[in-house]
């Protein structure tokens, strides 16, 4: 499909959505949005949903301002996927042990490592900037200084909730290696410290969300939070090389005789902001739950722990701001998914994956998420479908 165009406050809604498909409180969300001073464009993909100020799975561009409230807690959270040489004939018959090897090199939940990864150590990761990077933290906010070691441990940890690491074979049997993840703890003191500032500020006292409070440009708050918000993104991005490099370590160690190759790392944030330029206006573009899709770039589209995952590449689509999807989204909240499925049903429909089957994963359940098949189907317009994947070992935290 192509978009459908909601009159909005100060700019139109461009949906790639049925707009009456959508729940009230994401619709109210995205009209509240529309009413941003600062903003310029809007633009909603398939698998919108509410969130917190503003809905996942959109995109706002706004001139001189960001909401940190839009962009979420978890800053630069993304995937990143590598196909290897391997084929699905290499794989064993019982992948437990598999999955076990995986969960013994990566902590997950809330898990760290014992001691900070060195990079340097890890097969074929390029540890440029690692020492500029971590020389940075001197600057970032003072609120969370004292979590410097934790991060530090975080660093290559998975985290809970949607966050997964999965083992995966496309439609001609080749083996993926897929994982999502973010900034950790770190990026979540971050975004909840800078949301707290921007909501004290005057200029935000008439809003009719408090949680699109945003920052204005050439004030040090926006200064401060650009600061953080470009750092925690860069933790997101090396979390998810770290434990990229750890899972192919995994890998070679487990198929030795195979002697595995790795095609180069295909990586994207989905919770993030941008500088881009649109219509002749430099902006400042928030993706919430949302990926970049410039022609020719590649990104990833993953479903439910038991549906599968798509790589796509971007048709430059200027109209959603070069932006698709970032997963198949949520169609009902985490506790009605509780309320709803029982350990059963997750068992029926994760049959075929090695995966956890308890109930402290039965919110991530399949039914819980919108069919990907649909989604991808309703944004035709913005990629191009380059393989499909199916996963058969799903790690969760």
């Amino acid at each position: 499909m192509s978009y459908v165009e909601v009159p909005g406050a100060k700019v139109p809604i461009r949906m790639w959505a049925d707009p009456g498909s959508v729940e009230g409180g994401a619709m109210q969300q995205l009209q509240n949005v529309a009413t941003l001073p600062w903003i310029k464009g809007l633009a909603v993909m398939p698998d919108v949903h509410y969130g917190k100020g503003a809905t996942v799975g959109s995109v706002i561009a706004m001139q001189g301002a960001v909401c940190p409230a839009a962009v979420g807690v978890d800053i630069g959270c993304g995937m990143s996927a590598v196909k290897t040489s391997l084929t699905a004939n290499d794989l064993p018959g019982d992948l437990s042990r598999l999955r076990s090897k995986v969960e013994q090199a990566i902590p997950v939940g809330r898990g760290m490592h014992e001691r900070a990864v060195d990079p340097g150590r890890l097969h074929g990761f390029g540890a440029g900037g690692w020492a500029d990077f971590w020389g940075r933290f001197d600057d970032v906010a003072e609120a969370v200084k004292f979590r410097h070691e934790r991060a530090e441990k975080q660093m290559g940890t998975l985290g809970s909730g949607n966050h997964f690491i999965e083992i995966c074979i496309d439609s001609v049997d080749s083996v993926w290696l897929m994982l999502h993840s973010g900034s950790r703890n770190i990026g979540k003191e971050l975004a909840e410290h800078h949301i707290g500032v921007a909501r004290g500020l005057p200029h935000n006292q008439g809003l009719v969300d408090r949680d699109l409070a945003v920052f204005v440009a050439d004030t040090p708050q926006m200064g401060a939070y650009r600061n953080d918000l470009f750092w925690a993104q860069e933790y997101a991005r090396y979390n998810r090389t770290i434990m990229m490099a750890l899972l192919k370590d995994v890998i070679r160690k487990e198929f030795k005789k195979a002697k595995p190759l790795f095609e180069p790392e295909i990586s994207c944030h989905h919770n993030y902001v941008a500088e881009e330029r649109y219509e002749g206006m430099d902006m400042l573009v928030t993706r919430k739950g949302a990926i970049r899709a410039g022609s020719g770039e590649f990104g990833i589209i993953p479903g439910s722990m038991g549906t599968g995952s798509y790589i796509v590449k971007g048709l430059g689509n200027e109209k959603s701001f070069n932006s698709a999807s970032h997963g198949a989204g949520r169609r009902m909240s985490r506790s009605a998914a509780k309320r709803q499925f029982t350990t059963r049903d997750l068992e029926d429909q994760t049959r075929g994956v090695e995966c956890r089957k308890d109930s402290g994963v039965v919110d991530e359940i399949p039914s819980a998420y919108k069919p990907i098949e649909q989604v991808i189907d309703q944004q035709r317009d913005l990629v191009q479908v380059v393989a499909k994947l199916k996963q058969v070992v799903c790690v969760k935290g």
